[in-house]
């Protein structure tokens, strides 16, 4: 495989855990009870302090440690391992995910993924006859888009009572979650996720609404490609978006996609490259990323895969889903807020 793009120099970011309940004795409360003279309540499990949520306004993304579990880690690596197990590639387009060239995936397994779980090959997967060079749990980039709400695992996670806490104390008046993804980041072949924002491609309005909650299943470095985000890179609007033109009252699998606008070359210029922010994390942190931050992951050129599992929420209480977006799901289908 080619070498990656050259990496700036790691800067530590900072860490920051989820506050875990406490005792009424602890004096870790919400600092407007205080305030008020009213009697303290203890942080729900997964909500922000203030100081959490402001670090999160002012750089566009936030490291939670120990968000997930080790068991809910675990169990949502077992379900993984079980869905592959059951996928049975002899029935499959052979749909390749790519952020460099949507065209090739602007088929219809593809635009109707986010009414199932779906499956989308490394680029790197396949010999020149068409075969697979490695086995088939090695070469999947990973699964999407609608684990969240046909997978038990998966939506027991998406829709805890931590993940509303979270959410919630963001001012999320009706999050929802709308997109999930499995991501596999395999050895050697993992695929360069190019800087981008999930706006482009999640898109609401009057205003955009989309929050990622991004957690490590596999310890995350350097070497393994891990995420790399530019801190305060939110504050303009998304540079570039993605729509699908689909003729009227026609299914989520057809149309043509295309885009709006167009992202600096934020790789490409030294100064600004020099600014990303490595997120280097362990298994069962979440990395809290608003809607218009840049961030990406070079491509997995070493031997230890970097397993993630991504879920994406809007909020329905102040914005609609954009019928232009890629993903659309089918009548009888909606989203559902948490």
């Amino acid at each position: 495989a080619a070498a990656g793009p050259r990496q700036p120099r790691a800067r530590p970011h900072a860490v920051l855990e989820v506050p875990r309940p406490l005792s009424p004795t602890s004096g870790a409360f919400a600092p407007d009870a205080r305030s008020m003279g009213a009697d303290p309540a203890p942080l729900d499990p997964g909500a922000l302090t203030p100081e959490q949520v402001q670090k999160f306004q002012k750089d566009g993304f936030l490291v939670l440690e120990h968000f997930a579990s080790p068991e809910e880690v675990a169990s949502m690596l077992s379900r993984a391992n079980a869905l592959v197990e059951d996928f049975d590639t002899s029935k499959h387009p052979r749909s390749v995910f790519s952020t460099k060239d949507q065209k090739r995936t602007s088929d219809a397994y593809f635009l109707d993924s986010g009414n199932h779980v779906s499956f989308f090959f490394e680029e790197d997967a396949f010999a020149e006859d068409g075969a697979l060079k490695q086995p088939k749990r090695l070469s999947i980039n990973k699964m999407g888009h609608a684990l969240h709400d046909l997978d038990p695992t998966f939506a027991a996670f998406s829709r805890s009572a931590k993940m509303k806490a979270l959410t919630k104390s963001l001012g999320m008046t009706r999050p929802t979650p709308v997109q999930s993804m499995y991501i596999f980041k395999q050895p050697s072949i993992g695929g360069e996720v190019s800087a981008h924002q999930d706006s482009t491609f999640l898109h609401t309005s009057p205003k955009p609404t989309c929050t990622g909650v991004w957690v490590a299943l596999e310890d995350c470095t350097t070497t393994n490609g891990c995420l790399w985000a530019l801190p305060a890179s939110h504050g303009e609007p998304v540079k570039k978006r993605m729509l699908v033109d689909r003729e009227q009252g026609a299914g989520p699998e057809t149309g043509s996609i295309r885009f709006e606008g167009e992202y600096p070359d934020w790789l490409g210029d030294d100064v600004v490259k020099k600014k990303f922010t490595p997120l280097e994390t362990k298994a069962g942190t979440a990395v809290l990323l608003h809607g218009e931050n840049v961030h990406y992951s070079a491509p997995n050129l070493s031997p230890v895969s970097r397993h993630a599992y991504s879920v994406h929420f809007i909020d329905q209480g102040v914005a609609s889903w954009d019928d232009t977006n890629w993903l659309r799901r089918k009548e009888g289908f909606p989203f559902e807020p948490l």
